[in-house]
């Protein structure tokens, strides 16, 4: 399969790299094709001819999205209709990776699929724009949101915390904002094999369960071998932020279980994200030092 990847440089796109072996894959980034430049898009989706257009790039600095909306627009959703319009005409499939902040996190319960959208912060709303630009414009599309995502080399929650443990020698950690921790080499899996069904649509792909941010803290914490740092649970109130994101928002992998795709429980896809990051862990002398 021909399988274009855009935004190849970031978590989700470097593990697309990594699970799409068997396949000619086309990288995709900035600066050369950055996803608000329709031309440039257009003109390196056209000469590769995919079957599949994976779209992974965003502007996913959720306080960074409240701090300039305009900005989160020109790329969440005018660059997700740059690249649907592009994928359009080349006459390949879409994949477009959307959040779980299209949900309100109101509903106290995992949300399905079927669940109506209702996001409260930009982010989540220039998420959903980018949704309806792909259903207007395509007609053969998967649409996969997920959640608090993680890979290795990346700036994410995992690693933030793990530095803030070593700066600080004391956490203090929201608890009341729960959703799936999700190992981005897990989402590529899911995703590979989603392309080769057919089945396009709706999809909500996360490791299976959920957390808080403090229970995750707390996983990653022991698993990386700094157990011993002190964590202290808090409202998100307490924790102030630019964004404010929704509290609980859980997704249900309901549709892509119908076809036999399933992700793993979020803390064995976390204890297998240390297997691969010896670097990340503290030694028994670390600790006792």
């Amino acid at each position: 399969m021909r399988i274009a990847v855009v935004g190849s440089r970031g978590q989700l796109g470097r593990a697309l790299l990594e699970v799409l072996t068997d396949d000619l894959v086309l990288p995709m980034a900035r600066p050369e094709y950055d996803i608000t430049n329709l031309e440039a898009i257009r003109k390196g989706l056209l000469a590769f001819r995919p079957d599949v257009v994976i779209l992974t790039a965003a502007f996913t600095n959720v306080d960074g999205c409240e701090r300039e909306p305009e900005k989160a627009y020109a790329v969440n959703a005018l660059g997700t209709r740059n690249v649907a319009l592009a994928t359009y005409e080349c006459g390949a499939a879409m994949v477009y990776v959307s959040t779980n902040e299209v949900f309100d996190g109101t509903k106290r319960e995992p949300y399905w699929e079927f669940d109506p959208p209702n996001p409260i912060g930009v982010y989540g709303r220039s998420k959903l724009a980018g949704e309806q630009f792909v259903r207007d414009i395509l007609s053969r599309f998967y649409i996969v949101r997920t959640a608090w995502l993680y890979y290795h080399g990346g700036n994410n929650f995992v690693t933030k915390i793990i530095r803030a443990a070593d700066e600080r020698g004391a956490l203090r950690v929201v608890a009341d904002e729960v959703s799936n921790p999700t190992y981005a080499l897990d989402l590529a899996c899911a995703i590979s094999k989603l392309i080769r069904t057919g089945h396009y649509g709706i999809y909500h792909f996360t490791n299976s369960g959920s957390c808080s941010r403090y229970e995750f803290a707390c996983l990653i914490l022991k698993l990386s071998g700094r157990g011993d740092v002190p964590v202290e649970p808090i409202t998100s109130d307490q924790w102030k932020r630019v964004a404010t994101p929704p509290l609980y928002t859980p997704l249900r992998n309901f549709c892509g279980a119908q076809i036999d795709i399933t992700l793993r429980p979020w803390q064995e896809a976390l204890k297998a994200f240390f297997e691969r990051e010896p670097g990340l862990k503290k030694s028994s002398d670390e600790r006792a030092g």
